[in-house]
C-alpha cells in the first residue's frame, strides 16, 4: 500500500495541509476571494535525519497541532475578518502558542493526574491508578471536545475539519480534485489528529503506571517528561494503522478514534470544499516543482454576472 504524507487541520474559515516538504493554508476571506499562504516546512523536526527516527519523529505530530497548527489559526482569524497586513507568525502568535500549549498539558495531563492522586489512598495496585487516572483523562478530553462543538463558529471550524478529510480522503483515492467529487467521500480519516489525541490518552495509561510517585511534584514531573515518549508511540501506531487498514484487529483498534472524529467533524459546504482543495493543490504544485518557497497569491471568487429579464 502507498504510504501518503499528507495531514492538515482546519482553521477559522479555512484549512490547513502539510506535506513532507512544506505546508499551505487557504482561507475564505470576507470578499469570497480564497487567501493562500504557503512555505517549507524548516523547522529541524521536518529537515533533519533524527525527525524521521521512529517516536522521535511523533514530535513533528505534536509540533504540527500545536505551534503550526497555532500559527494558521491565528493568520485565518486576521484573513477571515479582512484585516491587511496579515503576518503568518509574530510574537503574538507564539505567546499564544504558549499558554495553549500549557492550558493543554494542565487541563489534560497534570489535572487527572493530581485528583487521582489525592484518591491514591482508596487505590490499591498503580495500574489501578493509572487506568482510573486515564480514563478521567479520556472522560475529560471527549466532553471538552462536546462542549466546545456546541458553539456556532466552532461547529464552522468543525466543518472545514470534514472539508479536510474529505480532500485527503479523495486524494489518496485518486479522484478528480473537484467539489463534486470530493464530497462523495468520508469526513472520517485514520490519520485524523483527534484519533492522534485519543490514542496518546490511552497509551499514557500504560507508560504512566509505573510512576505511581507518593509526592505529588514528582508524580506530575513525571508525565511532564513522559509526553514525548507517549506522543512517539501514538504516531508509530497511527502511521501503522494507516498501512494496515485492512486487518480485522487495526480495524476495531481504531474505530473508537473514527467514532470519536464525530464530535470534530461535520458536513461541508461547497464553498469549504473548494477551500481545502486550494490548500492541498497548492502543497502538490510545490511538491510536485521540488521548490517549495514561502509565497502568497488570491484565488478570486468566481462571479456570475445577473442577467435581469426582458420587460414583456
Amino acid at each position: 500500500m502507498k504510504e501518503f504524507s499528507y495531514g492538515g487541520q482546519a482553521v477559522i474559515e479555512g484549512v490547513m495541509m502539510r506535506g513532507s516538504k512544506g505546508m499551505a493554508v487557504a482561507v475564505r476571506a470576507p470578499s469570497g476571494d480564497v487567501v493562500v499562504h504557503a512555505e517549507p516546512l524548516t523547522a529541524g523536526i521536518y529537515t533533519r535525519p533524527w525527525g524521521k527516527w521512529p517516536i522521535v519523529r511523533g514530535l513533528a505530530m505534536l509540533w504540527d497541532s500545536l505551534g503550526l497548527g497555532m500559527r494558521t489559526l491565528m493568520y485565518s482569524a486576521d484573513v477571515s475578518l479582512g484585516e491587511e497586513d496579515v503576518e503568518f507568525s509574530g510574537p503574538v502568535a507564539w505567546g499564544t502558542v504558549i499558554v495553549s500549549l500549557a492550558f493543554g498539558i494542565g487541563l489534560f495531563f497534570l489535572l487527572p493526574s493530581a485528583i487521582i492522586k489525592f484518591l491514591d489512598a482508596y487505590i490499591p495496585s498503580a495500574l489501578l491508578s493509572s487506568l482510573v487516572e486515564g480514563i478521567v483523562r479520556i472522560a475529560m478530553f471527549i466532553g471538552y471536545v462536546a462542549l466546545i462543538g456546541q458553539w456556532g463558529d466552532i461547529q464552522r471550524v468543525f466543518a472545514y475539519h470534514g472539508a479536510e478529510h474529505k480532500t485527503i480522503n479523495a486524494y489518496e483515492a485518486g479522484a478528480e480534485m473537484t467539489p463534486d467529487a470530493v464530497h462523495e467521500y468520508s469526513t472520517r480519516h485514520t490519520r485524523c489528529g483527534t484519533s492522534f489525541l485519543l490514542i496518546v490518552l490511552v497509551i499514557s495509561i500504560v507508560v504512566f503506571a509505573p510512576f505511581r510517585f507518593p509526592e505529588l511534584h514528582w508524580r506530575l514531573l513525571s508525565r511532564l517528561v513522559l509526553i514525548p515518549l507517549v506522543a512517539g508511540i501514538g504516531y508509530e501506531f497511527i502511521k501503522y494503522a494507516a498501512r494496515h487498514e485492512s486487518n480485522r484487529l487495526i480495524r476495531w483498534l481504531i474505530a473508537p478514534g473514527l467514532a470519536l472524529q464525530k464530535l470534530t467533524t461535520r458536513e461541508p459546504e461547497k464553498e469549504m470544499l473548494e477551500v481545502s482543495i486550494a490548500a492541498l493543490q497548492a502543497v502538490l504544485t510545490a511538491e510536485e516543482k521540488e521548490s517549495f518557497e514561502t509565497h502568497e497569491y488570491v484565488i478570486e471568487a468566481e462571479t456570475a454576472e445577473q442577467t435581469q429579464p426582458e420587460p414583456a
